[in-house]
């Protein structure tokens, strides 16, 4: 499980700093990222005013950016030291309106295979109730192999 302070292995050695899983994008959103392996991730959020779509509901633009940002997250630890994923495709559906509160997002595999991973995330709400639903499907890529 990756929690603050936490580390993984990057191709070539190098870390990746928890920081970096939830810093960038995923910082503005105000992601925090409670459980992370290779076969479940949690992150939870604040339903916020500067999140909300004109009609003073949460976006549906960041339930898709959760989708990504859990599913990459627990497909990056799983492939681990092979190379990296990427997200090639992201599917989110919007079941239930939310304007406050923290949002839970739940990712687990569907699939982890040779050349690509397909992760489903649930969101809910406070009070536990089906939010959102997406899927992400992640591309494997592995280093290239040196020029000859």
């Amino acid at each position: 499980m990756i929690t603050a302070g936490a580390r993984r292995a990057r191709p070539g050695g190098a870390a990746v700093e928890f920081s970096e899983l939830t810093g960038g994008f995923a910082g503005l959103l105000g992601l925090r990222l409670d459980e992370a392996t290779a076969e479940r991730v949690v992150i939870t959020w604040d339903c916020r005013p500067d999140l909300h779509q004109p009609y003073g509901i949460q976006h549906g633009g960041v339930y898709s950016s959760v989708v990504e940002t859990a599913g990459s997250i627990g497909g990056a630890i799983w492939w681990g030291a092979r190379g990296r994923v990427v997200g090639v495709s992201n599917q989110t559906d919007f079941l239930r309106a939310v304007r406050e509160g923290e949002l839970t997002a739940v990712a687990t595999p569907v699939h982890q295979g040779r050349s690509q991973q397909l992760w489903q995330v649930d969101i809910t709400d406070a009070e536990g109730r089906l939010a959102a639903r997406g899927q992400v499907r992640l591309q494997n890529l592995t280093p290239a192999p040196p020029a000859r």
